[in-house]
């Protein structure tokens, strides 16, 4: 399959009527096909299971720098797998991705397939971790984005304690930002958090929780134990 060939197939399938209103939801101006996600990912699990890695590697590539709503989808979901070997490759294209992130749909997908890569060797938490500092928001939301594996451990080994503490850190130094986006991040994460280990995340919310939105911090403590 190449990207040519795939995007005929997308092509194919567009439907114009829901592509006005996709693009008016997530207010982009880029191309909008219109196309369901589930049927995307029933295209990419097919595509998926045609040809050496290396071929999808090509096709996940193409199709991303078509700059299409559901290429770029459909770019991330091929990728979005729990066992890759090697996977250096795959992981090294969706960070090539991340700095082009400019809207939570795609960015959410690309993360989906980022986190596989993340459980799959958390030394590469040093890199996520350069994200927190960045100038574009949506980089720095990926870098809490991508991490929710450790939010939703039960039973976390201490190494993953040490990182689930550390990621934590990173949501801590995100309290005074006021971007709604950021805020609903560390919601996000908290809430997750919340299920497996309530008292952490009160713990949270106790020393940092005044500085939230509160909105954000209504979210993160939706799920608590009253």
């Amino acid at each position: 399959m190449t990207p040519e060939q795939a995007l005929a197939i997308l092509r194919a399938e567009a439907d114009p009527t829901r592509a006005a209103e996709m693009a008016a939801y997530h207010k982009t101006s880029r191309e909008v096909l219109g196309i369901a996600v589930p049927r995307l990912t029933e295209l990419a699990t097919d595509w998926r299971a045609e040809g050496a890695l290396e071929d999808r590697l090509a096709l996940a590539a193409g199709l991303w720098d078509a700059n299409i709503h559901e290429t770029r989808v459909a770019a991330a979901k091929l990728l979005t797998q729990a066992r890759i070997r090697p996977d250096e490759a795959v992981w090294q294209l969706i960070v090539s991705w991340v700095p082009q992130f400019d809207g939570w749909a795609i960015a959410d997908h690309v993360c989906d397939a980022g986190r596989r890569r993340l459980m799959a060797d958390p030394r590469r938490l040093d890199l996520v971790e350069s994200w927190t500092t960045d100038p574009s928001m949506w980089v720095r939301r990926a870098a809490l984005v991508m991490t929710l594996p450790w939010a939703k451990l039960t039973h976390p080994k201490p190494d993953q304690t040490a990182e689930r503490e550390r990621i934590l850190g990173w949501a801590a130094s995100y309290v005074a930002d006021r971007d709604w986006f950021i805020q609903k991040a560390i919601a996000w994460w908290l809430r997750d958090l919340s299920k497996h280990d309530a008292d952490r995340t009160r713990a949270f919310l106790a020393a940092h929780g005044a500085g939230m939105k509160a909105f954000a911090r209504k979210e993160a403590a939706r799920h608590l134990p009253m």
